[in-house]
């Protein structure tokens, strides 16, 4: 069988990188409000992780009693999701609107196990079931893939599109060259041991495909619990667990994961939350200096929405976007771009280190160098559970976190980052006060005078 079609790269992989459904999900929920909110109504957070905990092992060892009498353990995963309406990923939907609630207690979910020990790799598994004949077929073509997915020198986490996301594919949609499917393919491997109830809090896993774009480290996929349930870069529905092999495990997904595009692309094609950015960045002539990944490895845009440029006033965007205050323009946005350093919300890759760095549970630190001279970033990452919190400057808050790119990630913050005013040798960071031009200025003047472009 020949793979003649693939997702359109741009429209799909970055239309919905960033979806509305997950600005929903990253309101913070107010503490004042009235007793009989919707929000009350929600369960607490003991009650949600209970229900998790609960229907992951409810999934688990139906699937093993299934198992017993089954040809197939994928085929008995994927009927098991259809006939029960996949009870998972509904308990998950109850989630997605607190999830800052639950999530202080989700680190003590655990790794689900097989209750039967597997008699198959993960490519015996895909390639003898009736629900992913496509999916095979693809690997087939490669035979250092076919040998990855038999081979036993890692645990790996696949995936796996089954036959219904292929359809999903345009008719007119051009054949991807033979390297390019291989790279969509090498996107669904996880060379790591991700079952249910990891994948549950964590926020991005590693792949198996390795570009010099994204900086020293293996492309990453997100994982979201959003209105839509479980899903992998926030379009891609998990519809199946852990179905086990010898050597690793196995998630059913219903639509192809397609590696995302650069940072400047993504910027573009979301004017709804970024025209202003992307103005910024266009009239200041950082937008092509960002998407030239020959100068740089991986990076960070901490991007300011339009919402939050909104909340600098109509006075100083006004002058920032008047031909006079463009160069303090450029100032302020080059301090929201770190190049060479590739911040997630739980791994870090620096293109100067040998190896990425998964961050840890509890607080971490960074102090990340941004484009503007001598001014970095005070980062610091809450994370406990699937609860991750990251504030900038002590002040801007992520309200999108992970915006996963070609050539590294996008950090979606509530408000735009002023750099700090000094103080006696202390930086003064701002803390959302009144600001005038006068002050916006004052702040931006030692910067103002350099004009080139550098990363």
């Amino acid at each position: 069988m020949k793979f003649t079609y693939v997702l359109p790269l741009v429209a799909i992989s970055t239309a919905l990188v960033l979806p509305d459904e997950q600005v929903f999900n990253q309101i913070a929920i107010d503490s004042h409000k009235s007793a009989d909110s919707a929000w009350d109504k929600l369960p607490s957070k003991h009650q949600v992780v209970d229900k998790l905990e609960e229907s992951v092992d409810k999934v688990g060892q139906s699937l093993g009693k299934l198992s017993k009498c089954s040809k197939h353990a994928l085929d008995s995963a994927i009927d098991y999701a259809v006939e029960t309406g996949d009870d998972l990923s509904k308990k998950v939907h109850q989630t997605g609107f607190a999830a800052g609630s639950w999530a202080n207690s989700a680190i003590n979910i655990e790794d689900h196990h097989p209750h039967l020990k597997p008699n198959q790799t993960i490519y015996e598994l895909i390639a003898s079931s009736k629900y992913t004949t496509k999916l095979a077929a693809a690997i087939s073509e490669y035979p250092d893939l076919v040998v990855l997915l038999n081979g036993t020198l890692a645990n790996y986490t696949l995936f796996a599109p089954v036959d219904s996301a292929f359809e999903k594919i345009p008719e007119d949609a051009p054949k991807p060259s033979k390297e390019t499917l291989k790279k969509i393919l090498m996107y669904h491997v996880s060379p790591e041991f991700y079952p249910a109830g990891k994948v549950l809090v964590t926020h991005t896993v590693p792949t198996a495909l390795t570009v010099d774009t994204v900086g020293i480290g293996p492309q990453r996929v997100s994982t979201n619990i959003g209105l839509r349930g479980l899903t992998v870069n926030f379009y891609s529905r998990i519809i199946a667990i852990d179905i086990f092999g010898t050597n690793g495990v196995i998630h059913g997904i219903d639509s192809l994961l397609v590696p995302p595009p650069n940072v400047a692309d993504i910027i573009t094609l979301l004017p709804g939350e970024f025209s202003t950015l992307e103005l910024g960045l266009t009239k200041t002539g950082l937008l092509p200096a960002i998407n030239d990944t020959s100068n740089h490895y991986g990076g960070t845009l901490f991007a300011p929405s339009n919402f939050a440029f909104q909340k600098l006033g109509p006075r100083i965007n006004a002058f920032l976007f008047s031909s006079y205050g463009l160069k303090y323009l450029k100032a302020l946005l080059e301090y929201h771009v770190v190049a060479n350093q590739t911040l997630y919300s739980d791994a870090f890759y620096a293109a100067a280190e040998a190896d990425q760095k998964d961050i840890p549970k509890g607080i971490f630190h960074i102090d990340l160098a941004t484009l503007l001279k001598d001014k970095s970033l005070a980062i610091d990452v809450f994370r406990y559970g699937r609860y991750i919190n990251i504030k900038v400057n002590a002040f801007s808050t992520v309200t999108i976190e992970d915006g996963i790119a070609a050539d590294g990630v996008i950090q979606v913050v509530s408000d735009v980052i002023v750099p700090p005013k000094p103080i006696d040798r202390m930086n003064t960071y701002w803390q959302g006060e009144e600001l005038t031009v006068d002050d916006l200025k004052e702040r931006l003047e030692p910067f103002v005078q350099d004009t080139n472009v550098e990363l």
